[in-house]
């Protein structure tokens, strides 16, 4: 077995290899070495016959993973540094392969559900929701852009509920994830340990039918006329706008979440989502993502909402610029430009491979 940092515990049980993210008071948020260890265990279970199956959950109670250390990330940026580079290319790399596994891998989205949790569970062939999910990209209240393939899955949601989603950072439950394309199930809570024992003991796909049910309804349903309709605007200025004229207050409370948010991550995050929906597999949007992400490395804005996100508390971020109309086209199209260490290089690594699309569609 893998060893490593104790922030992820390994084992196996009959037909299945657990990985169970183990950093509860940090919400399992992940670290550089995690993601690591994370990867190890797939290359050894993947060459192991006894296992059949993997599975990903998160210990604690408050959810499966909160995203990657943005803290460290604060830290980073503030110091001009490369390690967020060096942990996001090692991190879309196991986002990439988590999606082509060869084998059953299930991810218990239970609980908090957010950016990097997203990568390494929404990715896998079985993805399971609970009534206590919430699922969510929020990387645009941080001044960042959604990233670990957020913009494929996203960008492959029906009508404009993806882009809702991307640019407002709202977290979903689980009817709204199976509805959006995050998740595939529905399996109440406390079925989660007889889950467990059955994917031990059990090919993948019986485990679940025997826990599968139908969710509590969700709400994206029925806000998809005024989702779609405003969303489908070709700029942020023109998505709020015509939120406001809806006249509904749902809509209006969502043109107001808008205007919190970093405006230059917002653009940003428009631009990267409708260029992923052009692109064929996951790691061309992981490449597309990845310059995206190293450009924001470089701005005011992710330093400072981090520092008022979850350094100082105070939710009183300061974004530069400071309004929309101020966010010139030069500022979006820096986020397109190959990043100093250079580009990631998934597409090119997987054409040489010869293997051909393999993420999901």
């Amino acid at each position: 077995m893998p060893t490593g940092t104790t922030d992820v515990l390994l084992r196996t049980e009959g037909r299945a290899g657990f990985v169970t993210l183990n950093r509860p008071k940090a919400l399992n948020a992940l670290t550089h070495a995690m993601v690591l260890r994370i990867d190890e265990a797939l290359t050894a279970w993947e060459h192991d016959p006894a296992v059949e199956t993997v599975v990903i959950q998160g210990s604690g109670e408050r959810g499966l993973c909160a995203g990657g250390d943005i803290r460290a990330i604060h830290e980073d940026a503030r110091a001009g540094g490369t390690a967020s580079a060096a942990f996001w290319r090692d991190e879309y790399r196991l986002n990439a392969r988590i999606a082509r596994y060869p084998k059953p891998y299930v991810a218990l989205m239970d609980g908090i559900v957010m950016g990097g949790g997203v990568g390494v569970s929404a990715h896998g062939s079985h993805r399971v929701v609970t009534e206590r999910s919430g699922v969510a990209m929020p990387e645009t209240g941080i001044g960042f852009v959604p990233d670990v393939g957020g913009t494929y899955l996203l960008g492959r949601a029906p009508g404009e509920l993806g882009t809702h989603l991307a640019l407002t950072g709202s977290p979903v439950g689980a009817a709204d994830a199976l509805l959006t394309g995050l998740a595939d199930r529905y399996v109440p809570a406390a079925e989660l340990p007889a889950l467990a024992d059955d994917l031990a003991r059990l090919p993948a796909d019986e485990a679940l039918a025997r826990h599968a049910a139908e969710p509590p309804a969700g709400v994206l349903a029925g806000q998809r006329e005024w989702i779609d309709a405003c969303y489908a605007a070709p700029t942020v200025e023109e998505i709020v706008e015509r939120l406001f004229d809806t006249g509904l207050p749902a809509a209006k409370e969502t043109a107001a979440t808008l205007l919190a948010k970093s405006p230059t991550a917002l653009k940003a995050t428009l631009t990267v989502l409708r260029r992923s929906r052009t692109l064929a597999t996951l790691e061309e949007v992981l490449d597309l993502e990845y310059r995206a992400s190293c450009a924001a490395l470089t701005t005011p804005d992710l330093v400072e909402g981090i520092r008022a996100q979850v350094v100082d508390k105070d939710r009183d971020p300061h974004w530069t610029p400071a309004a929309l109309e101020a966010v010139t086209d030069t500022d979006v199209a820096r986020y397109f430009a190959p990043p100093p260490g250079g580009d990631l290089g998934l597409a090119a690594a997987e054409e040489e491979t010869g293997r051909g699309p393999g993420a999901r569609t």
